[in-house]
């Protein structure tokens, strides 16, 4: 994978949060690409529950500045950047007041989802490619984990279809077990369509329960990489019958091997 450039997008990332199945591997595989001399970009949402000082996040200017609209609202988009130490790996964050002050990720203290989940995951998809945009780095492979992220392809595939910057960057989405109790906000899909998105694309979000929203990023991916020993079976079958190329759970012991050929067969 030498030189190949990729950019992961994921919901969570150790160190900077709590290790569960997505946070872990949102770091062990873009390390591994790393070390086999890729170049690479993590991008995740800057929660107010990311510790700054710690970490060492730190604003970059030249980045920072512009509005993103989401449900017509004009939201400003900040953008900061850590390194994990001793790998030499730059990750990248999607940062607004409005959405990710609050200190904690994707529950309140009483573990009730926020209900402007829907629109925080809107605007980190855009903020991600408006900000790659702005970096002029065109990635081959974008590599999407957990559903805080699972917008991304869905924007990638209508609302920044003509971007040039794009036209052979191929999207690989890992879908896991880790998901959340009832449904995002009913209204979701009315917000998605806003931003010109046809309703027959995205009818899965009619009712944007977690199986729902991973149907329809499934339907916007170019690849899929089963990433849970646990996943649904209904999620599973249709995985299996999407048509797309997908690689089937590998363990922590043999995943190594196993995405970098399914990258490099499947992929790109």
């Amino acid at each position: 994978m030498k030189d190949k450039r990729i950019l992961y997008v994921s919901s969570e990332v150790v160190p900077y949060l709590a290790e569960n199945e997505v946070s872990l591997m949102s770091y062990d595989v873009p390390k591994m690409i790393n070390d086999q001399g890729g170049q690479i970009r993590i991008f995740m949402p800057r929660y107010g529950n990311i510790n700054e000082r710690r970490h060492q996040l730190h604003e970059v200017i030249r980045l920072s500045g512009m509005n993103l609209v989401v449900n017509d609202l004009d939201m400003p988009l900040i953008i900061k950047v850590a390194s994990i130490p001793k790998e030499r790996i730059q990750v990248y964050f999607i940062d607004n007041d409005e959405y990710f002050k609050r200190k904690a990720t994707f529950t309140d203290e009483e573990g009730v989802m926020y209900s402007d989940n829907d629109e925080r995951a809107i605007f980190f998809a855009k903020g991600v490619v408006e900000t790659v945009k702005k970096l002029n780095w065109v990635p081959d492979i974008i590599h999407v984990h957990g559903w805080m992220a699972a917008m991304l392809p869905i924007y990638m595939k209508h609302y920044y279809k003509n971007e040039a910057l794009f036209s052979e960057t191929k999207i690989v989405t890992s879908v896991y077990a880790q998901s959340f109790e009832g449904t995002l906000n009913k209204g979701m899909i009315n917000k998605v369509k806003f931003d010109g998105i046809p309703a027959d694309a995205i009818a899965d979000l009619e009712t944007p329960d977690y199986e729902n929203i991973i149907k329809a990023t499934i339907n916007h991916s170019d690849a899929v990489i089963i990433a849970s020993n646990n996943l649904s079976p209904s999620l599973t079958k249709f995985i299996e019958s999407s048509g797309k190329p997908f690689l089937p759970f590998a363990s922590k012991d043999s995943f190594s091997e196993a995405y970098t050929n399914f990258y490099k067969t499947e992929v790109l």
